[in-house]
């Protein structure tokens, strides 16, 4: 397998670089901070509902969907991301992608170790120091016939930027956020006081990933993965694909008679489920899924949309209709049960 260490390149080139190595079969371990500050969309989510995009623009932050899942993030140079790309048919790595987060997650857990801070893998795709507060949150999913696991660690976080690039109903809920924040999620510099630099940290890292995966090899940016990259950013940051998942109606809009649109929140272990519904005498007419959480293959989301149409909205009908689902497609989604969809679009009001 190989190793790029990129340093830090500006914004959305950080996270490009996985999107094109993985289209161009790449196997191996990326390293990079990100020079320009940016804000990136899990593939699932809905970026109008996530993210303050008018804040955004108004304080020339960057904003891009990336092709894997998650949550949405402000990402900046005090962050080092690990991203591990490899052929889906590799067998040096897991088949379930709850293994995969939990194998893949030993190298950056050993380096905080070796820095002094005593951390472990908690599913469904977090780290977190002995105290329970998290230090990186990791994703994952497939693009086109490659892998792709993304982390980073947190030598220090910008809080409070990150509570106003969230989308939330009121100045207070930001308030709420920005503490939450402050309590659960912890840095590097939180832990030890200060931040050891950051070529210790790439180092160790490397080391890690190597001691698991094998040795690496040394290359650097082709010209072949640099157009592509250009090619992708034009794609990625697209209209189209940023608002794939906002829902055509907007809420409150009355269609017709006896035409609901209705809109439903759950939070599951593996991440939170947004549904909007058109529903006619109690019959899903449409529905979008949205939300933070990993599905594999990502594709299947498409097709689960579609197997949900014309059917009634009770309770049992949709959990069964959800495993069958499951059963015939082998979707996997770690922390996310055909229990928990149920529940999500059963919330919709």
């Amino acid at each position: 397998m190989k190793i790029l260490n990129l340093g830090k390149l500006p914004g959305q080139q950080s996270m490009l670089g996985f999107h094109a190595l993985a289209r161009l079969g790449f196997e191996g371990l990326v390293i990079v901070s990100p020079s320009v500050p940016l804000v990136s969309v899990g593939y699932f989510q809905d970026a109008e509902k996530e993210v303050d995009l008018d804040y955004c623009n108004r304080n020339g932050i960057p904003v891009m969907r990336r092709e894997i899942g998650g949550g949405a993030t402000y990402l900046d140079g005090n962050q080092i991301f690990y991203q591990v790309i490899w052929n889906r048919e590799n067998k040096k790595f897991p088949l379930k992608i709850d293994k995969i987060f939990e194998f893949l997650s030993e190298p950056p857990c050993e380096t905080y170790r070796e820095f002094g801070i005593e951390t472990s893998f908690r599913s469904a795709n977090d780290i977190i120091t002995k105290d329970g507060r998290k230090i990186a949150g990791e994703g994952g999913g497939d693009i086109g016939d490659s892998m792709v696991f993304v982390g980073g660690i947190l030598m220090d976080f910008d809080y409070e930027t990150m509570s106003k690039v969230l989308k939330v109903p009121d100045e207070k809920f930001r308030d709420k956020i920005y503490k939450s924040m402050e309590e659960n999620l912890t840095t590097m510099k939180r832990e030890l006081g200060s931040i050891p630099p950051r070529d210790d940290i790439v180092r160790v890292l490397a080391e890690k990933f190597e001691k698991l995966l094998g040795a690496f090899e040394t290359v650097t940016l082709t010209p072949e993965t640099i157009d592509k990259m250009v090619e992708l950013e034009r794609w990625l940051t697209s209209p189209e694909f940023m608002f794939r998942k906002t829902p055509k109606i907007p809420k409150g809009v009355k269609i017709k008679e006896g035409v609901e649109i209705l809109y439903g929140t759950y939070k599951a272990k593996g991440g939170l489920i947004r549904t909007a519904q058109e529903v006619e005498k109690s019959i899903i007419k449409d529905i979008g899924v949205s939300g933070d959480f990993t599905l594999y293959p990502k594709k299947e989301l498409f097709a689960l949309e579609e197997t949900l149409k014309d059917t009634e909205r009770e309770s049992s009908k949709l959990k069964s209709k959800i495993e069958d689902f499951y059963e015939e497609t082998g979707v996997q989604t770690p922390g996310v049960e055909p229990e928990d969809i149920t529940k999500a679009i059963e919330a919709g009001k």
